[in-house]
């Protein structure tokens, strides 16, 4: 599916549900693809409107109003969305955004993470939040992407990530025998679990 078409989907999907938080963070994405960074980050923005936990749409949505020159609000998503990150204890956008701050010369907030037990040494720490948790039996995936999620995400984690993908699922109305909605799917798994491409590539 081209762009286009898909920016056309999710702006049905948009009108058909305003409410639809998933279809948004979708639209934003399309328009980034498509260099149109001032939709996409109105996207974005309306998607954390709708769902101010997500902590990953503050980071998109700063990155397009970096794009555009807006560095005012982008800081003010930043700042926003670290501190919803850190309470989260989402770390990877949380770090993410921290360097955006960086690169555009603003303070990182001093906010408290979320409280988390220790690890306890030689055990399983999940590279998505941090947080001490238990290893997956075996790879939930075929091939690369299977195995760096082994190595890398907790059983914890990999179910926040069913819970989140069924959502994905019902509310984009994916077909996941299509091949165009698998790869939609697979690219939304991927965001949330902060999947390291140049890692899979190497």
């Amino acid at each position: 599916m081209d762009t286009e078409t898909r920016i056309a989907q999710f702006e049905n999907m948009c009108r058909a549900d305003p409410t639809n938080d998933m279809a948004h963070f979708s639209l934003g994405g399309a328009y980034a693809q498509a260099g149109r960074h001032d939709d996409a980050a109105r996207a974005y923005l309306r998607c954390v409107e709708l769902n101010p936990g997500f902590s990953k749409a503050y980071q998109l949505a700063a990155a397009s109003l970096i794009e555009t020159g807006d560095l005012d609000r982008a800081a003010d998503t930043l700042t926003r969305g670290y501190t919803v990150a850190a309470e989260r204890g989402d770390q990877m956008p949380r770090h993410a955004m921290a360097d955006l701050l960086r690169q555009i010369g603003r303070p990182v907030p001093e906010v408290e993470s979320a409280a988390d037990p220790a690890a306890p040494e030689g055990s399983f720490v999940c590279q998505r939040t941090g947080r001490p948790g238990t290893k997956l039996p075996r790879p939930p995936l075929p091939g690369p992407v299977g195995e760096w999620i082994y190595e890398h995400i907790s059983a914890e984690t990999w179910r926040e990530w069913i819970g989140q993908g069924t959502k994905v699922i019902n509310e984009l109305r994916l077909d996941l025998s299509r091949p165009e909605d698998a790869a939609a799917y697979d690219q939304h798994m991927r965001e949330f679990l902060g999947i390291d491409e140049g890692a899979l590539r190497a």
